[in-house]
């Protein structure tokens, strides 16, 4: 099966829980340039990617592979500091290990966050979009191969994306007069920009924006019954709506222009939804 080996994942999290033995009840995935929010844990501990058994570590600019685990007010969180891709030729099974050792060191939530590129109208480089829905089109998934005890063979994902969560994520939003989108994001496996034919394609199909990676994770953390709100950074137009050469250089650009306001509404969507 393309999850990762349950061992495996056990194995990593005993690793975690001798240098953090608290249980985090909130996962957290940064993508692309919005590490810096896991600066804002309070009492934190920090763990390399490199120093935790079978997680992989990234290699791509902006993703800066640690773990830091520690509180936002009252609130225990995990949070992974970047994530790795499968356009890094990485198996399945690595790319979703890191959302699996959320699950096995007691996240019942995770929030995950990536840069995208924006396809929906009225959409510009540093807005902010809440993912209400997926289209995995990124030729695989996480569930393949043969079935496991205690994952469901055939998933559900009517509410991939928990509508509980869009709520508090609105109400964060609002108290702090953060304009905040909403739409469908569209998973491709990368690492090339899309063409223009296939933006269109993309609108035509439904897509508000369109990005390499998350869609593998909510499918692994579904399976394993963790419920998941997701937010883009719109760090760029997509090709054919940009009127310029797309770079990486742009989205960690773009994403370190919006980190404040990014921070800021990651801790009040934590603090809406889960604190006491």
């Amino acid at each position: 099966m393309s999850l990762p080996n349950p061992d495996f994942v056990r194995q990593a999290a005993a690793a975690v829980r001798a240098r953090a033995p608290a249980i985090p009840s909130v996962g957290v995935v940064l993508g692309s340039g919005l590490g810096a929010f896991a600066e804002d844990l309070e009492s934190s501990v920090q763990i390399p990617y490199a120093e935790i058994p079978y997680l992989p570590s990234p290699k791509v600019a902006g993703h800066a592979g640690t773990l830091h685990l520690g509180r936002i007010g009252q609130v225990s969180v995990a949070c992974l500091q970047g994530r790795v891709h499968a356009y890094e030729g990485h198996p399945l099974e690595d790319v979703v290990f890191g959302v699996s050792l959320l699950a096995e060191l007691g996240c019942k939530s995770v929030l995950l966050s990536n840069a995208a590129g924006g396809i929906a109208d009225g959409m510009q480089a540093g807005d902010l979009m809440l993912i209400t829905d997926h289209l995995n089109l990124s030729g695989s998934t996480p569930l393949l191969g043969p079935a496991r005890d205690g994952i469901p063979r055939f998933l559900d994902m009517t509410a991939a994306y928990s509508p509980a969560l869009q709520r508090s994520a609105r109400r964060a939003a609002n108290g702090l007069q953060v304009s905040l989108h909403e739409g469908v994001y569209a998973g491709l496996l990368g690492p090339s920009y899309e063409t223009p034919a296939e933006i269109r394609m993309l609108r035509t199909l439904g897509a508000s924006a369109v990005g390499m990676s998350t869609v593998l994770e909510v499918l692994a953390l579904r399976a394993l019954g963790v419920e998941v709100g997701a937010i883009s950074c719109i760090t760029n137009l997509a090709a054919g709506l940009a009127g310029h050469v797309l770079t990486h250089e742009d989205v960690k650009e773009t994403a370190a222009r919006v980190e404040t306001t990014f921070r800021a509404l990651f801790r009040r969507w934590i603090l809406e939804a889960f604190a006491a």
